[in-house]
């Protein structure tokens, strides 16, 4: 008989043996990491690598081992060992074992893992750079290594062609990932590229290759061989050349379709910096933050260590007070400026009337006019849009019945994806914001601004059989120039502000130069343009043409440190008057 509170010597070892097997797996279950949805890529920063021969990659897994507790997690969560030019790793964390590696003796920062943006000829000409160098000043520029880091380059195009370059100079160290699709040369003497999570968007190449244009646009303007004739379908026909065109380019590729990831962006500083280059050039950025949490300011800081000038795009965030990135003191900051080209596309009446729009227009019109229609007359009302609506020509808003073939006024400039959409011949877009910049479109635009829009709309309503013809994008001199655009990011320096931010501006409007053909003209679904050069704008443009005049610079002084050439470029500018060139 059972002794009552005490089990059967059955019931007994039935129980034990679940205990110890709930025992067992709940060991496991702690030693197991957190579930990686759990788990967030973090940065720890911990200054400059030692001067003793340690490994800093076994150092850094054991650091990580210590924190999280159990070797393999550790293992699976480090992603990058940071070693060459400066101390620290990237790794998935938990929120708990991020404040504690916080907290670790020697750690002087850990931050999360974010994304920065991109900061998306005539423009040397129109700042008197010279355009020819002596055979001794082209041997030096030769000799200098230019760290482009971006997204990728386009080895084919003319700019980057290593015809009569000798061998890379002999202090790089880098290298170059070549694969079935990409390979240097002498002119591009190495190339790598970075994307540790694997995450590729639509187009991108797992290459140094370059499938945006980016990059090649921004390596070219900074490095690019003379080229002639360059132009985009004509416009803007001329000479392309960058800043030193004697000068190697090493390629770092960190920025793809989701942009550009700062555990990325460290591991290529750390190459770059240690790979023997003179230059970095990187026109990205994201929102400003200390220092010591920046990994742009943290790989500029330590390159700067290595006698290495780091210029970067001050941003498109303008013209708000406060909104220049890339702050560093120890950084070259560069805001946009306009150049001497102006970009239009007139816009002319069935009445003979004439109005100058902006615009970006490869196409030309194969009828000398076309009807014209206001948005507003055209609601698509099967979709549920009225006039108020369809004024603006937004996508899905326009009457395709009543629009195609015709041009469309819109009272919006906008992306075009109304008009293409309801299959018009083109689009005038009134109340423009966008100033001096040239923007592309699938069809042909003019953007005008808001007092010669009213006069379109005016006589298009006041007129039986209104007409219009959009023209050509064409060229011209502009005397009121330069200066700063309304994008670009201005000071003061939201993180320190007794320091001036940005240092200087660089031509960053309507620049030409390079591209991927990668790619089409706008990168846009639809857009079978495929260009060898293209025009574009932003602080991203700006930053390698100073990159290019620092190079420069180092070129003649080679012993200058990267404040003293920073200093030259900014105490010594000049007032730039208008003057006529030969195109």
């Amino acid at each position: 008989m059972a002794i009552e509170g005490r089990s059967p010597p059955s019931r007994r070892f039935l129980a034990a043996t679940l205990i110890a097997y709930c025992a067992f797996f709940l060991m496991i279950a702690c030693c197991r990491a957190t579930p990686a949805q759990d788990r967030k890529v973090y940065i720890a920063y911990m200054g400059n690598c030692p001067k003793t021969q340690a490994s800093l990659p076994a150092l850094h897994f054991g650091l990580l081992q210590r924190i999280i507790g159990n070797a393999k997690v550790a293992s699976d969560s480090l992603i990058y060992s940071y070693h060459r030019t400066f101390n620290g790793f990237a790794a998935r964390l938990t929120e708990a074992e991020h404040q504690k590696l916080s907290a670790y003796e020697g750690v002087v920062s850990v931050f999360p893992n974010k994304i920065a943006k991109l900061h998306t000829t005539r423009s040397w000409d129109f700042i008197r750079y010279p355009k020819n160098a002596s055979t001794s000043t082209r041997r030096q520029q030769s000799n200098l290594i230019i760290g482009v880091l971006d997204t990728g380059i386009w080895p084919e195009s003319p700019s980057f062609d290593d015809s009569g370059y000798g061998p890379p100079p002999k202090k790089f160290k880098g290298r170059c990932q070549s694969s079935s699709n990409f390979s240097c040369n002498n002119k591009i003497i190495g190339a790598r590229f970075y994307n540790v999570a694997g995450d590729y968007g639509p187009g991108d190449i797992p290459s140094p290759r370059d499938s945006d244009g980016h990059g090649s646009h921004t390596a070219s303007t900074a490095a690019g061989n003379f080229v002639t004739p360059a132009n985009l379908y004509g416009i803007a026909n001329g000479t392309a050349r960058g800043g030193v065109p004697a000068a190697r380019i090493a390629v770092y590729k960190i920025c793809w379709a989701f942009g550009c990831s700062y555990d990325d962006i460290m591991k290529a500083f750390d190459d770059a910096c240690s790979d023997g280059i003179d230059m970095v050039s990187l026109s990205a950025g994201g929102l400003a933050m200390e220092y010591f949490r920046d990994p742009i300011a943290i790989g500029a800081f330590h390159c700067m260590k290595k006698g290495i000038l780091t210029s970067n795009s001050a941003g498109n965030d303008g013209p708000f007070p406060g909104s220049v990135s890339n702050n560093s003191p120890w950084s070259l900051t560069v805001a946009a400026n306009t150049i001497d080209r102006k970009l239009t596309t007139n816009v002319k009446l069935g009445n003979g009337e004439i109005y100058n729009g902006t615009s970006l227009n490869s196409f030309v019109s194969n009828k000398s006019m076309s009807p014209i229609i206001y948005g507003g007359d055209a609601p698509n009302k099967t979709a549920g849009y009225e006039g108020n609506v369809s004024r603006y020509c937004y996508s899905g808003s326009l009457d395709r019945n009543l629009v195609q073939g015709k041009i469309v006024y819109c009272e919006f400039a906008g992306q075009g994806d109304g008009p293409i959409e309801a299959g018009a011949a083109g689009a005038i877009m009134g109340n423009n914001p966008q100033g001096d910049v040239a923007f592309p479109y699938l069809l042909p635009v003019s953007l005008l601004n808001e007092t010669d829009g009213s006069k379109v709309l005016t006589y298009s309503n006041s007129t039986s059989d209104p007409t219009a013809v959009i023209y050509k994008t064409v060229d011209y001199l502009d005397g009121s120039s330069p200066y700063v655009l309304y994008f670009s990011s201005r000071g003061p320096n939201p993180i320190t502000p007794d320091i001036l931010k940005p240092d200087l501006t660089g031509p960053g409007v309507n620049i030409l130069a390079a591209w991927s053909q990668g790619t089409t003209m706008t990168g846009l679904p639809g857009d079978e343009r495929v260009v060898a050069y293209n025009i574009i704008s932003g602080t991203s443009m700006s930053c390698p043409h100073a990159t290019g005049a620092a190079a420069y610079v180092k070129s003649l002084h080679r012993t200058w440190s990267p404040a003293a050439i920073k200093s030259a470029l900014m105490t010594t500018g000049a007032h730039v008057t208008m003057e006529i060139y030969q195109h």
